[in-house]
């Protein structure tokens, strides 16, 4: 059976989706029994290019979908929601199968600020797909009190394991080195972290702290430098999955302060590289992370995020602790072969 993807390009609009995508084509697991390819909709840069993009993807797609059996569409909020919705309709239209997997951080706030055609074609999306895949069941909790469908199940996003076990190592000895991952904004809390450290700092002047990752990179490292802080705060802009496990080798905490998820990425691979956790109580972080192997926060809490800085840099006990069950956790429900047995199984129910 033959599978086409369909989302942002795996290297010019690098993020989470497309990891996710990457993932699910070289798998070896899903492989053996499904030809998987991916088609890129949407790449980064300037609206003209962005907007030409699209159109010619969308153009070459309706010469190429007739050989492919099932549909994967991947789907974030905001125009990735409206492009998606061309996809889908052509592909209904051929009588063919699709899957709606939704990604974007922000897409419950998204849908609900839609009126009108905008909110129907939304709707339409969700209704139209033969199954809808949700990151976490608070996701699909909140999906299914939004649109009137039984289609929707859960497949948690998944890690290498195998991979990430490389990057376990004495966490004590690196108790005041930090690390985002991600895209650098307010929506992630970047900023938030900025003020917590430099509050930590009064208290310890040794920490450390990486953000990793696109989005406002020149803002945020004007920002830092503009305090001073270049000393204890390093960006590094965006990095490959090379320099990503070296960074994770050399910190002992993984934090994500944000204000919006799904299941992050980044939360997954810190807890399968056997880091301890700081985030905050949004989307289905807190399936992910619990008291016992993380520590987790409101939102912009900066004094409270602060703390949390403070207490893994200084409390051996919790650090490696928390370390442990971590790594224990992600290799019970995020391993990436887990991921793909249950897309799998979901392919083949759809396809009977």
């Amino acid at each position: 059976m033959k599978v086409l993807m369909i989302g942002p390009s795996e290297t010019k609009a690098p993020g989470g989706m497309a990891a996710v995508i990457r993932g699910i084509r070289e798998s070896g697991l899903l492989g053996r029994e499904f030809e998987i390819h991916s088609f890129p909709s949407y790449i980064d840069g300037s609206l003209p290019l962005r907007l030409f993009y699209s159109a010619w993807a969308y153009f070459r797609f309706q010469w190429c979908f007739g050989k492919y059996d099932l549909f994967h569409i991947h789907v974030a909020e905001r125009g990735s929601t409206f492009r998606k919705s061309f996809y889908l309709r052509t592909v209904k239209r051929a009588g063919k199968k699709a899957v709606v997997h939704i990604h974007g951080a922000e897409y419950l706030d998204f849908y609900d600020s839609l009126e009108g055609r905008r909110k129907q074609i939304a709707d339409d999306l969700f209704c139209q797909a033969d199954l809808v895949l949700a990151l976490s069941e608070s996701w699909k909790r909140e999906l299914e009190s939004r649109f009137p469908i039984d289609t929707c199940r859960i497949l948690c996003n998944g890690v290498d394991l195998v991979e990430l076990e490389g990057a376990v190592t004495d966490n004590w000895q690196h108790r005041n080195s930090f690390l985002m991952l991600g895209r650098m904004g307010e929506r992630k809390g970047t900023y938030d972290l900025i003020d917590a450290v430099e509050l930590a700092l009064r208290q310890n002047p040794r920490l450390k702290v990486c953000l990793a990752g696109d989005g406002e990179v020149e803002k945020v490292r004007t920002l830092v430098a503009g305090r001073g802080l270049e000393e204890h705060i390093i960006v590094t802009g965006w990095i490959g999955r090379k320099e990503k496990l070296a960074l994770l080798q050399k910190a002992a905490t993984v934090v994500l302060p944000s204000y919006h998820e799904g299941l992050p990425m980044s939360v997954l691979e810190g807890m399968a590289a056997g880091k301890a956790i700081i985030s905050t109580t949004v989307g289905g972080i807190p399936e992910a992370v619990t008291g016992e192997n993380g520590i987790l926060i409101k939102p912009g809490d900066v004094p409270a995020l602060a703390e949390s800085l403070l207490r893994c840099s200084s409390d051996r006990g919790l650090l490696l602790s928390m370390a442990q069950k971590n790594r224990e956790r992600a290799e019970e429900l995020f391993g990436i072969q887990r991921m793909h047995r249950n897309l799998a199984q979901y392919y083949r129910q759809l396809m009977q």
